[in-house]
């Protein structure tokens, strides 16, 4: 008999077909996917992270980046991320659009500025805007259309993983 109680409780196995996997809670309240590439969009992601304070209650996820994994982010792809802003809330929920704005600025205590967003008259007009630049964003801060942007990535990302890379006729 061992002389430490806890010890020989502690050591006590439970049955595989016991043990129960609790998922943790995320630590933040949204997790927003933003265009690291976009110099507007670092603008703002600086101004909500200077908010944030160090609190946590948002995370930044750079879609720009080459590790951005869909599964991880509420299987938002690549495309679909540069096309329109998304943010994955707590409880798995997908949010695209100015809803993103909105429920950004109020876990940040600034929902005042986009309140008006939510009054009948005022919130498809916001939304019209938003699409408009949505549509163009990519053009207005010099960047090439979508599909050009995707087809560089795919192509960096199989680089990366064959190892090796080929030149394209046009580079020799």
């Amino acid at each position: 008999m061992s002389l430490n109680a806890y010890e020989d409780a502690s050591s006590t196995q439970l049955p595989l077909s016991e043990v129960k996997t609790v998922a943790a809670a995320p630590s933040w309240k949204i997790k927003l996917l933003y265009d690291g590439e976009c110099p507007l969009c670092l603008r703002e992601v600086n101004f909500l992270a200077k908010r944030d304070a160090g609190r946590r209650l948002v995370a930044f996820v750079d879609i720009a980046k080459d590790d951005y994994d869909p599964k991880a982010n509420g299987g938002v792809d690549f495309a679909a991320a540069m096309g329109r802003i998304h943010a994955v809330l707590a409880d798995g929920t997908v949010i695209k659009n100015v809803e993103v704005f909105r429920r950004v600025y109020e876990i940040l205590e600034m929902g005042w500025i986009y309140a008006a967003t939510k009054w009948p008259v005022i919130g498809p007009i916001v939304d019209r805007l938003y699409d408009f630049w949505a549509d163009r964003r990519l053009a207005l801060t010099g960047r090439p259309h979508l599909a050009a942007i995707a087809a560089e990535r795919q192509q960096r990302l199989e680089c990366q993983t064959q190892g090796r890379c080929q030149l394209a006729h046009d580079d020799v």
